[in-house]
């Protein structure tokens, strides 16, 4: 094998077989419980109130949360079909070096999100801790939170899945309490949850807020609709299963259902403890209607919810795309600790009214990937994929000294018309981002690149699930090995 072939095929970049995927259906709806309880979902809630009432509110949210579930389900369909990781999937729009650029960017993103909800979590931690016995070092509280979510995370995908299953049926619970507890404050202060306004909006200014909202839930989960396969590669999946809808059951539930229940519930609740005490932050309002014990069982749901939403959302992902970048010698765990040292070291205590901003801009941005994305692998490769070429250092994916220009191209202008039209930044981006690539791919760049799957559209040699193929990499020698399991020429048709 050729030394630059070894730095393609680091094992934790490999396939994943169908033996090899663990989360079931239900364990990534409640994967979702949990990475949706995080501060901006309180925020666009306590934000919302101040301007329309609840009830438009919720309306908002859930339209934006199913619209952004959808996206990450078309997304996700990638590590269903074929195994494959967001950072390697990326070397076919962008280029084997290419891909490296753009993933970083998102890499570090969800490591200045793991230092923000880690601090979140640690301030909650702290919080519990003050109340049973007196103890105050949010610092430390910080430490420790930062390892163990680490570790957790270290140790593997069906850890995360266990944690999940434990942590979300606690969080439910603890958050219709949340709930009963901010409303019944509310009341007691003569508001109405579902009847009062701060500065009551109407006409079209009504209408501009009710579209931010919209758009502000999909651009928060812009970041997980690229790297959603990722994870969903890890999903259980039929094989021989040619029906899309029944081929992704299990991130569509996840995705469309549970994570817009999920997300709809905590901007409610964000907008109830705004309501009762003029803050979002639940910590902080919490802390003014509760006490003692009560108090601390309701810390105990953020402390959980920011572990589980790292770990799934934030520390696998960044994991995944440090290891693609620096090979086998940046093993999956060490990408985990580079994530978190890299959360930390932005000092998200001291940063986090400048983070905020500054990541929701990205997140605008790296919608115009997920429109490549979706280009690429539904719109030129109709879901085929020279699987083993992503694997090759002077493979097809090679295009322009490892660089496809096309990609980069379309990514740039993509983001740029996100960031001028931000209030509706994520279809933006997503649509200009994936028509500039359709367009400079197929009438300009690969006619100069040709791509095996598109000159040749053959399901048998390029689908992976769903002709019951299992694709292996050889970790030595250039030849990969894919297993197909066959069935009658009936069944395929």
């Amino acid at each position: 094998m050729k030394h630059k072939d070894y730095h393609l095929r680091s094992p934790d970049l490999l396939p994943i077989g169908s033996k090899e995927r663990k989360i079931s259906t239900l364990g990534f709806s409640f994967m979702w419980v949990g990475m949706a309880v995080v501060l901006a979902a309180f925020a666009i809630g306590g934000e919302g109130v101040g301007s329309i009432p609840l009830g438009w509110v919720i309306l908002a949210t859930l339209i934006g949360s199913v619209a952004i579930g959808l996206f990450i389900t078309i997304t996700g369909d990638i590590g269903i079909e074929h195994g494959l990781s967001f950072p390697v999937y990326m070397r076919a729009p962008f280029g084997t070096i290419g891909t490296h650029i753009p993933s970083v960017l998102r890499g570090v993103t969800a490591s200045f999100w793991f230092g923000i909800n880690t601090f979140f979590g640690s301030a909650a931690i702290n919080g519990i801790l003050n109340i049973m016995f007196g103890f105050d070092n949010w610092f430390l509280c910080y430490i420790i939170f930062a390892i163990i979510q680490v570790i957790n995370t270290s140790i593997g995908i069906k850890a995360i899945e266990r944690f999940a299953d434990l942590a979300a049926p606690t969080i439910i619970l603890i958050a219709i309490w949340m709930y009963i507890s901010l409303s019944g404050q509310a009341a007691a202060a003569g508001r109405d949850v579902w009847a009062w306004v701060e500065l009551p909006a109407t006409g079209w200014t009504a209408f501009t807020i009710f579209m931010v909202i919209v758009f502000g839930n999909m651009g928060y989960w812009a970041t997980l609709a690229a790297d959603i396969p990722s994870i969903s590669r890890y999903i259980k999946a039929p094989k021989h299963e040619r029906n899309w809808f029944k081929r992704n059951k299990g991130t569509l539930v996840g995705s469309v259902v549970a994570m817009p229940l999920t997300q709809t519930f905590m901007v409610t609740i964000g907008a109830v403890a705004f309501i009762a005490v003029g803050n979002y932050d639940p910590i902080v309002a919490l802390q003014q209607t509760s006490s003692g014990l009560v108090l601390a069982i309701l810390l105990l749901m953020i402390a959980l919810a920011q572990w589980s939403t790292n770990t799934a959302a934030n520390l696998v992902p960044a994991a995944t795309i440090f290891s693609n970048v620096g090979g086998p010698k940046v093993p999956f765990y060490v990408g985990v600790i580079i994530a978190g040292l890299i959360g930390s070291f932005a000092q998200p205590w001291t940063l986090f009214e400048i983070l905020i901003p500054f990541l929701l801009v990205v997140g605008g941005i790296l919608s115009a990937i997920v429109g490549v994305l979706f280009s690429d692998y539904y719109l030129l490769r109709k879901r085929r994929i020279n699987l083993p070429d992503l694997y090759r250092h002077d493979g097809q994916y090679r295009y322009d000294k490892g660089i496809n220009i096309a990609g980069f191209l379309s990514w740039i202008i993509g983001g740029l018309a996100a960031i001028a039209l931000s209030t509706f930044s994520f279809l933006v981006g997503f649509i200009v981002g994936g028509a500039v690539y359709y367009v400079l791919a197929k009438y300009w760049y690969f006619k100069k690149h040709k791509q095996a799957e598109i000159e040749d559209p053959s399901d048998e040699k390029y689908l992976g699930i769903t002709v019951g193929r299992d694709w292996q990499i050889e970790e030595e020698g250039m030849d990969s090995t894919p297993f197909v399991e066959k069935k009658s020429s009936l069944e395929y048709s």
